[in-house]
């Protein structure tokens, strides 16, 4: 973990208008835990802020780093699968075959972080397509390397979110902006779609000689210091 001494413009998409936001107010089940959730792209928090049919708002929000403590799950010593023992741990999967049962397990074993230690935590975004990847990857369908690829896929970014008193203390309403459905959520199912696409066209490689399937992870008893998990930057 890591402090900086900056500030930020995030944005945060919502069906309503979140002047102060407050710590405790999010569910517990989000990607990283209870939280308020933030990106630094505008347009992101848009399309997040619609549904079919439903117009949203765009929150804007100064957050002063200054004294918090940083956690940035998509870089250092962390891999992929450090993201996903967090995931994990949160969010809700449907786990019924013995396999992704024991991935699990093993993941939350070897793999875990200490995230409830952080003030705000950096990673990426898990929706639904790409919270479908991670289970594909627990069920061994495809490789860590093809996780990693499918992660860039729809250029979802990072989401920024805070996690501790402290940090709702340093965040900042500015102002907001009314979405319209009708012209973001077409760019949301744009994005969806075209991520699912590559990610199939991906899948029909076939299976992928030599790369790390989830059984040979559990097999190898392959831990977080193996050489061969290393994040891929694309």
């Amino acid at each position: 973990m890591s402090s900086e001494n900056r500030a930020l413009t995030v944005y945060h998409g919502s069906e309503k208008i979140i002047a102060s936001p407050f710590f405790g107010g999010s569910k517990d089940n989000n990607d990283y835990g209870n939280g308020f959730y933030c990106s630094e792209n505008a347009d992101l928090a848009r399309e997040w802020s619609v549904d079919e049919n439903r117009d949203g708002f765009l929150n804007i929000y100064e957050l002063d780093l200054s004294g918090l403590q940083i956690l940035y799950l998509n870089g250092g010593s962390y891999s992929i699968l450090h993201w996903l023992a967090v995931l994990l741990e949160n969010r809700r999967f449907q786990l019924t075959a013995p396999l992704p049962r024991e991935a699990r397990r093993y993941l939350l074993t070897h793999f875990q972080v200490p995230y409830r230690d952080a003030d705000i935590i950096v990673g990426y975004r898990a929706d639904d397509s790409y919270f479908s990847f991670a289970a594909d990857f627990l069920n061994g369908t495809i490789s860590l390397a093809q996780l990693e690829e499918a992660m860039y896929l729809g250029k979802l970014g990072e989401q920024i979110v805070l996690k501790s008193e402290k940090s709702y203390r340093q965040i900042r309403f500015l102002d907001y902006e009314p979405v319209d459905a009708s012209i973001w959520y077409p760019k949301r199912e744009k994005r969806d779609r075209s991520a699912r696409q590559r990610y199939f066209r991906q899948d029909r490689e076939g299976w992928q000689k030599g790369q790390l399937y989830m059984p040979r992870i559990l097999d190898e008893e392959i831990g977080p210091d193996d050489t061969r998990i290393q994040r891929i930057v694309y």
